[in-house]
């Protein structure tokens, strides 16, 4: 009986607002009108953390964290690890009035011979291989998407035989405007690549025969959110970029993730810089909100 009161409490309420408000509140757990223009998207929980304590006239609305960055005002939203959480904030954004995504978090680095690539370097997407798991079914829900996003055959296939898994791989690519602000910005505070990026659903099937695939197309860092932050920012008209900071490098024989217990010392130092970057960059981020 208690049961059957609350549902049918909760179905009175929901007559009151629209399914795009219902969608916000149960992901976001505030209302729409509780979310900015402008919205900082990081993953992990030390990246959260950190930019929360930036924040000034800070207000917590869910799991919105609002307030004024170098004098803009942002919303901050953790979206977890992957792309199937980053698409669900993404679809609540998409119901608000946000206007544009800067993702910040880390990134894994690739070593070659041709471009150095170290641990706590920044690193400024100029697109973004999407072999994840949440691409794809947007694709299918959206095929005019394909019109608009250029395809590569996976490169794993020259490694392996690949009897499941993404055999065509799409390319999403940042806003220019945005991806440019953050990267001039950067340049004049720390090391920075503007690189081809690999994103990934699977951290732990980063092997030596996937590295080689990923070195065989010049990418020099992955990371498991940023195509479909990309690719839903195109679907949506949300303009979007991500400024990482490299964490690890997989297949280094001291500084794998997933082989080494060796923390490097400027694994921090590179996300500070990182947002250190975004602070200074928001004023002119402000500019091309129209």
């Amino acid at each position: 009986m208690l049961n059957k009161i609350k549902s049918e409490l909760l179905n009175f309420g929901l007559k009151f607002i629209s399914v795009d408000e219902k969608v916000v509140r149960m992901i976001l757990e505030t209302s729409s009108s509780n979310v900015n223009e402008i919205v900082v998207l990081p993953a992990t929980k030390m990246v959260m953390k950190k930019l929360v304590q930036k924040l000034q006239n800070k207000n917590v609305y869910g799991r919105v964290y609002n307030g004024i960055l170098n004098g803009i005002r942002v919303s901050i939203i953790r979206s977890q690890i992957g792309c199937p959480n980053a698409a669900l904030i993404i679809e609540s954004l998409k119901r608000c009035k946000t206007k544009l995504i800067i993702r910040i978090d880390f990134c894994g680095g690739i070593q070659n011979e041709i471009e150095e690539i170290e641990i706590g370097d920044l690193i400024v997407p100029k697109s973004v291989y999407c072999d994840d798991g949440t691409s794809p079914q947007y694709v299918r829900a959206y095929p005019a998407l394909l019109n608009q996003l250029k395809a590569i055959n996976n490169p794993l296939s020259n490694m392996q035989n690949l009897v499941t898994g993404n055999q065509k791989v799409l390319v999403s690519k940042p806003n220019g405007t945005l991806k440019d602000i953050l990267l001039k910005e950067a340049q004049q505070l720390s090391r920075v690549k503007e690189v081809d990026l690999w994103t990934t659903d699977a951290l732990f099937c980063e092997n030596f025969e996937f590295v080689r695939a990923l070195k065989a197309i010049e990418v020099k860092a992955i990371d498991m959110e940023s195509s479909i932050v990309f690719l839903l920012g195109t679907l949506y008209n949300i303009k979007t970029a991500s400024i990482l900071s490299v964490s690890d490098l997989p297949g280094h024989p001291q500084y794998d993730l997933l082989n080494s217990n060796e923390i490097h010392q400027n694994m921090e130092k590179g996300i500070d810089t990182a947002i250190k970057v975004l602070i200074s960059a928001l004023p002119q981020v402000k500019h091309i909100l129209i």
